[in-house]
């Protein structure tokens, strides 16, 4: 039903019509084409407007062609300084490894002085031992040519003892050494022998014997006597003061 009441009012059986003129199809696309060109007009009347006003005309055109070209020429120069950041730490890298190597030569050459120093002073220390065993002039026999005697601490004491035969062709000797020592006990004389006892000695040319002796507490040590013994026979003897 409404289809149809809707349909009278669209065709000529409507209940009210109006006759109008049509223009001719020309025309109209003349109009067209008109009210088109004028929109055309006033868009690129607009374009140009929102250019003047946002900068973007010939001379702006070159800026942005010599901004361009800066642009590429700071990006090759940032490369170069890359480069030459890249080459410096290379270098770096190079100098740090040479001078942690340079270090470990040096500690290296340090301790190896430290260790020649000491051959040095035991070198030093046997050259003096050893002079003594020149044989005096005139000399015979067994003699105690070094006796020699040093505090470590307080309660420890190095000795060491050379004992020689003059004689060229000497026999060996077999006998003993007896060290005694000597000093004071809370102001009283004191003296001791080795712990151990006489120690057995067996040389030809020459015999060096070396030890510690304990000292007890408060024993001031003060000399130092040493026998080469032969049987019951004394052979040889020296003593030193501390």
């Amino acid at each position: 039903m409404r289809f149809r009441l809707l349909r009278r009012r669209l065709t000529i059986s409507a209940p009210r019509m109006a006759v109008r003129s049509a223009l001719p199809w020309p025309f109209r696309w003349a109009v067209a084409a008109i009210v088109l060109g004028f929109c055309a007009a006033i868009g690129l009347w607009a374009f140009e407007f929102g250019r003047d006003i946002a900068g973007l005309d010939g001379s702006s055109k070159e800026e942005l062609v010599h901004l361009r070209t800066e642009l590429t020429a700071l990006r090759i120069e940032l490369a170069e300084v890359k480069e030459s950041r890249d080459r410096a730490q290379s270098v770096a890298n190079t100098a740090g490894t040479l001078l942690t190597t340079e270090k470990t030569s040096q500690e290296r050459l340090l301790t190896q002085v430290k260790q020649l120093e000491a051959e040095n002073h035991t070198l030093r220390d046997d050259l003096g031992f050893f002079e003594k065993l020149i044989p005096a002039a005139g000399g015979e026999g067994v003699a105690i040519r070094g006796l020699q005697a040093e505090l470590q601490n307080a309660t420890t004491l190095k000795w060491q003892v050379l004992v020689i035969q003059a004689n060229k062709n000497a026999p060996e000797f077999s006998g003993r050494l007896e060290l005694s020592f000597s000093g004071f006990l809370n102001g009283k004389p004191w003296a001791a022998l080795l712990p151990t006892g006489a120690l057995a000695l067996k040389f030809r040319q020459y015999g060096r014997l070396e030890g510690e002796f304990a000292v007890p507490p408060q024993v001031a040590v003060k000399g130092i006597t040493a026998k080469v013994l032969d049987g019951t026979s004394v052979r040889a003897t020296q003593s030193i003061k501390l």
